[in-house]
């Protein structure tokens, strides 16, 4: 079954890989993107009669009413992602990643199928050894994390609707960033040799951006059985520290040095792992394991040179 299907925030880092696997699906698939990062990552995508793109913001509500009124899927992406970025502009953050939740769901009908990404930061620091699930507390730290659990849980009050709690995203993407963990700690051995970290016990969970399509795409077709909860999404056998992350990348750079500086913090906290039961359950298993997304990068920088590719 193909669906007509409104993507916000489509040309970003997840966008402009799950766009072009929908419409290959066969698909309807509308973009909405303000293309704030001057990007061209669904340029591939124009030549598709089933693709169609607005240039305009998620918070405008009339363009929103007029999209949402011919779609039968929505997968809200639209976005200002990490602490860093969400800090710089808190009150953008605030509109963008809560507060247009909120509009977009007093648009739609509770027929209207919802797909929405969050993080699985939000379960903040775990206690030690204890798989998060998705029954576990949500304790976010950063104004990111508060303002995605908060548009979680709007979105899962409309009923029709299902949330992915993605780990921390690698991999390359036609719209990159370079300051996501993986992407940043790969960019950084293979450009300055040397990494330090802060707090490098802490650990979280990892996903290839191509398993983030690849969970949305298996939302679409599972729907009717998977709606009403979230579902965390990352490598069962990736819950890592720092320290054994930089381990992994090492394995493929030679002469990589990283250090753990025995003073200063890291500014973001999280520190936990996680549990993927719930979505593999349903008969989910990642594709792309960390070693290879690892070597991925290596090979995509040697086309990225600087930091247009970062949020920040």
């Amino acid at each position: 079954m193909t669906f007509s299907i409104l993507v916000t925030g489509g040309a970003g880092y997840l966008g402009s890989v799950m766009v072009p696997a929908l419409l290959a699906d066969g698909h309807r698939v509308t973009v909405i993107d303000n293309f704030m990062w001057k990007q061209n990552s669904l340029a591939a995508c124009c030549a598709d009669p089933n693709f169609t793109v607005v240039n305009a913001d998620v918070r405008d509500e009339a363009t929103m009413r007029r999209l949402l009124a011919q779609a039968d899927i929505v997968i809200p992406l639209a976005a200002l992602v990490g602490a860093p970025l969400c800090n710089k502009d808190p009150i953008a953050a605030t509109t963008t990643n809560k507060d247009a939740i909120a509009a977009m769901l007093r648009l739609m009908s509770r027929e209207q199928r919802v797909l929405m990404p969050v993080t699985n930061s939000g379960y903040g620091i775990g206690e030690a050894d204890a798989m998060c699930t998705e029954d576990s507390p949500l304790r976010p730290i950063s104004r990111y994390g508060v303002d995605k659990v908060a548009a979680e849980a709007m979105v899962l009050e409309h009923g029709t609707a299902i949330s992915f709690r993605l780990a921390t995203v690698f991999g390359m993407s036609p719209r990159m960033r370079i300051d996501l963990l993986v992407n940043d700690f790969v960019y950084r051995a293979l450009n300055d040799r040397a990494v330090v970290l802060f707090e490098g016990h802490f650990k979280r969970n990892y996903i290839h951006v191509r398993d983030v399509a690849r969970a949305f795409r298996h939302g679409i077709a599972n729907f009717e059985t998977m709606k009403g909860g979230p579902y965390n999404v990352g490598l069962s056998d990736a819950n890592l520290s720092k320290l054994a992350l930089c381990e992994r990348i090492a394995a493929q750079v030679p002469g990589f040095v990283y250090l753990e500086s025995p003073i200063g913090e890291d500014p973001d906290k999280r520190d936990y792992i996680v549990s993927n039961e719930k979505i593999e359950r349903t008969g989910f298993k990642p594709a792309h394991s960390l070693d290879a997304g690892i070597a991925e990068l290596i090979k995509g920088y040697r086309m990225i040179r600087n930091t247009i590719y970062s949020n920040v």
